[in-house]
């Protein structure tokens, strides 16, 4: 039932402007607890967002102690291999896994896609495997519930079910021009309708907060990623507030404004997103791993044969080697000539590696960008940029897993074969089944401790996404503005 806003003596000409602006928002909030579509379309999705939470942080919390007891045992693993030769621990090999950030229950991100596996070894460079879509039903590709997911796609929604008849009741009521004539302001009625919203988006946020804040006291997440991520989805609901005001203002019937606004959350939140990928895909298309594979072994072919005594370029490194010790023979070096080339044979063989996992980096690095471009048209695409990185689990976040994974391995490798080079002489080392080393040169070789980048750099990276936001509201404001005004001639 369409109810007239009460006034007092005197209609509001007497009120302070808060006043009004408030007296305004607890009648909406009046007549939304009188909807019988608005409450339980709030009270379900209160519902998912304290199920998102509590699901998806204690996902988060067993994958995390799950991939922390898989690293604890491989570790024990390579520790408690037996006396072998230097060589054999190479192909040996070793796993690494990545972990979980603390708000990655919050926001999954790409880390579903992308894979938390290393298997380190000698001569290759493999990249992360054991992604959740891979080992998952078709489901998870449409949407893990998350709280990013809630509050990016599910909120606005029921947004646009509250409040697009806000201005639109008013009107086809008759009470607009009523309220208008007593001398209640546009600008103030508009910002008691925005008050009555935020306040339902307030509340659309209230688990999220009270998961963040937990985080943060427990000292699991820093305080100021989580700020960010509160402040970023916060933005993200206040533009909604203010597109559903603006446009149940601008148009004639709330049947009209409702239309409007579904389709512009369908086109927003779900088109926009999807198209902007599949333009970055085909604008920047990424070789594919089999291509990739054909290219790199032509590339270690042409670097040359460490076995070949007369491949040019080894037998230019042994001459220089020689010339180095100052001896004749590789059978005088004070150090065992096979590590020195297993060495040489990884330095080349890294580079190259290095070389092919950067440009496939800046492929993906130039997509985004595409994808960023096309974040103006659609403010969620900056949200998730946002939500993603303060996650840590974004791009950038999966490359510094993956390149500090490769640091690591070349530095374990190199290790190893300095090993065969100093403690196994060379005219011993014919066969690496038969030449040993003790199993205590395994201790230490193993210890892999990834490192986050600082809440600082985080926040850094966060800034232009931040700017597509302000820029939103900003204008969504300047609207809100023109749209007020237009009111006020309307009484004239």
């Amino acid at each position: 039932m369409n109810q007239a806003i009460p006034l007092t003596e005197g209609g509001v000409r007497r009120q302070a402007s808060p006043a009004v602006v408030w007296r305004i928002a607890r009648h909406e909030w009046r007549l939304l607890r009188r909807d019988r579509v608005a409450v339980p379309a709030l009270a379900l999705l209160l519902l998912l967002a304290v199920t998102a939470l509590f699901t998806a942080w204690e996902h988060r919390r067993s994958a995390d102690a799950e991939r922390s007891r898989y690293q604890a045992q491989v570790h024990q693993e390579f520790e408690s291999q037996p006396d072998r030769h230097p060589h054999r621990m190479v192909h040996y090999g070793h796993f690494v896994f990545r972990p979980l950030a603390p708000l990655a229950a919050f926001e999954a991100g790409v880390d579903s896609y992308t894979g938390h596996t290393l298997y380190l070894e000698g001569h290759r460079q493999n990249s992360a495997n054991f992604g959740d879509v891979r080992q998952s039903s078709l489901l998870l590709r449409f949407g893990q519930l998350t709280p990013a997911f809630v509050l990016q796609v599910l909120a606005p929604l029921v947004l646009v079910i509250v409040g697009h008849a806000s201005l639109a009741r008013e009107r086809e009521s008759g009470t607009l021009r009523l309220l208008l004539a007593q001398g209640v302001r546009p600008g103030r009625l508009l910002a008691g309708k925005m008050l009555a919203l935020a306040g339902a988006a307030g509340l659309m946020l209230l688990p999220a907060a009270l998961g963040l804040g937990a985080a943060t006291l427990s000292g699991a997440a820093p305080a100021s990623l989580g700020l960010a991520w509160l402040a970023a989805h916060a933005a993200w609901l206040l533009l909604w507030v203010m597109a559903v005001v603006a446009t149940s203002t601008a148009l004639a019937r709330g049947r009209d404004a409702l239309m409007l606004l579904l389709a512009a959350w369908a086109v927003v939140v779900v088109l926009l997103p999807r198209l902007a990928a599949e333009v970055a895909a085909s604008t920047r298309a990424l070789p594919t791993r089999f291509e990739t594979d054909i290219t790199v072994a032509r590339e270690l072919a042409a670097l040359g044969d460490s076995h070949d005594p007369d491949d040019p370029y080894f037998a230019d490194f042994r001459r220089q080697v020689l010339a180095q010790y100052g001896v004749s023979r590789v059978e005088d070096l004070p150090v065992n000539y096979k590590g020195l080339l297993g060495m040489e044979g990884e330095r080349l063989t890294s580079a190259l590696f290095d070389r092919h996992a950067a440009a496939g980096f800046a492929l993906q690095a130039a997509q985004l960008r595409t994808v960023d471009a096309l974040a103006w048209a659609g403010p969620v695409i900056a949200l998730r940029r946002i939500s993603m990185a303060v996650a840590g689990t974004d791009l950038a976040s999966y490359r510094s897993f993956v390149e500090q994974g490769e640091q690591f391995r070349y530095r374990m490798v190199q290790a190893l074969n300095r090993l065969q080079a100093d403690k196994l002489p060379y005219a011993q080392d014919r066969s690496s089944r038969d030449v040993r080393i003790g199993r205590e040169h395994w201790h230490g070789l193993a210890d892999f401790r990834y490192q986050p980048a600082p809440p600082a750099e985080v926040l850094r990276q966060a800034l232009p996404a931040a700017a597509v936001l302000l820029a939103w509201l900003a204008g969504l404001g300047l609207l809100l503005r023109a749209l007020a005004g237009r009111l006020g001639r309307s009484v004239r």
